[in-house]
């Protein structure tokens, strides 16, 4: 595709994450980047979006929007249930797909119409890690076929605390030993994240599929650059548990902690081994006040590295009260502005997004693969489902192929 040919996009879904999308795709730069058509569950959703980004189409079934000539890739920013159907449809429309993380999950998919999380709940952890590899594969295969890109929506590993620390240990030559790792906060508040029938997991699905996916591909770079095979996982062990319960928490009047988790996990831990005996922790939690956390700790032969998403301190700023900076935002999940804090002056380019959408549209343009591709997506879900296996069972898991 030519340089300056435009790249249309389609977004699919209308929330949150389809707005950071419409941010970023607005600052691609190099590449006519443009969002042609919206589609979303209903046509109130949809056209206030269209409106707001001024996209010129816009329906409430996504096929419609596959049929338009002008979209070149669809990005998917609709519940994790949704990501297989709609990826095998947009690959069969010929369209180059974003999906973001994570790529599938298990929701009672195989499960009678209906059922819900007492049915849920008696499915054995093996059976959802089978299923949803499945479904991942799937989806992988199903862009194979068409011709098209399957991409996959990791922020961490364009972040540039990340994309920073991975040129200097490629200069280095050294081996990475042991990652540390995790994403916390104070827990969503959409009901949605709390069940699993909605979103296949908690706190290890939702977060930890960040620093998984960052330390998967940090260790496969390593092995293409030393000896031209990539370093995989091989076994992880792990526990999981909902910290909303501890004793005293639900006694405020107002916890500042999100509790009401159903049958999710709000906190997970997991060490992951890979098959050059290297190790991995990674940490996740919905029960960390003062904003979001967001950091990975790179260990090597000859090197240390930490790198901080969030917070960082770019800037500090201190207010004796919360009406100071009035309305201005601060970062995601603060829960106020008052005393020091860290404003991040641009979110967007801190946490990875800006330059994986600019990835994505380059990939597209260029006829290449993304950085981030399917592939990955299907290894972050088998270490995320062995490790709900682990917890479990207790026992060490081994990752198969």
């Amino acid at each position: 595709m030519d340089r300056q040919k435009q790249v249309g996009i389609g977004i699919i879904g209308a929330g949150f994450l389809a707005e950071t999308r419409a941010r970023c795709y607005a600052q691609v730069s190099g590449y006519h980047a443009r969002l042609v058509a919206v589609a979303a569950r209903t046509e109130a959703s949809a056209a206030s979006y269209a409106q707001r980004h001024s996209v010129p189409k816009s329906f409430t079934n996504y096929h419609e929007l596959l049929a338009l000539p002008e979209v070149d890739m669809v990005d998917l920013c609709v519940p994790n249930h949704l990501h297989r159907p709609i990826a095998e449809a947009a690959a069969a429309a010929g369209k180059h797909i974003v999906c973001t993380k994570p790529l599938t999950a298990y929701v009672g998919q195989d499960l009678p119409a209906g059922a819900g999380e007492q049915e849920i709940a008696q499915v054995d952890r093996r059976h959802m890690l089978a299923v949803a590899t499945a479904d991942a594969q799937a989806m992988v295969e199903a862009a194979r076929r068409a011709g098209v890109y399957l991409m996959y929506g990791e922020n961490w590993i364009y972040a540039p605390a990340i994309t920073r620390a991975a040129g200097l240990i490629k200069a280095s030559g050294g081996a990475i030993l042991e990652m540390r790792g995790g994403e916390c906060h104070s827990g969503s508040h959409s009901p949605y994240s709390k069940i699993w029938r909605y979103t296949g997991g908690g706190a290890l699905l939702r977060l930890g599929a960040h620093p998984i996916g960052a330390m998967l591909y940090l260790k496969q770079q390593e092995g293409l650059a030393r000896a031209g095979q990539p370093i995989l996982p091989v076994a992880v062990s792990a526990e999981v548990g909902n910290l909303s319960r501890v004793p005293g928490v639900g006694e405020a009047e107002k916890p500042w902690i999100v509790t009401g988790w159903q049958d999710v996990e709000n906190w997970a831990a997991l060490i992951l081994t890979f098959d050059d005996g290297s190790r991995a922790v990674v940490y996740a939690s919905d029960a960390v006040l003062g904003g979001m956390e967001s950091r990975l700790e790179i260990f090597l032969s000859n090197s240390q590295f930490k790198c901080n998403l969030s917070p960082h301190n770019m800037v500090q700023a201190y207010a004796p009260h919360p009406d100071i900076f009035g309305t201005e935002y601060i970062m995601e999940k603060a829960s106020t502005s008052a005393g020091w804090s860290t404003p991040l002056p641009n979110e967007d380019w801190s946490s990875g997004h800006l330059a994986m959408c600019q990835d994505f549209v380059a990939a597209v343009a260029e006829n290449r693969p993304a950085q981030a591709d399917g592939n990955l997506g299907l290894e972050v879900i088998q270490v995320v489902y062995a490790a709900y296996v682990a917890a479990v069972t207790g026992q060490r898991v081994e990752i198969t192929r």
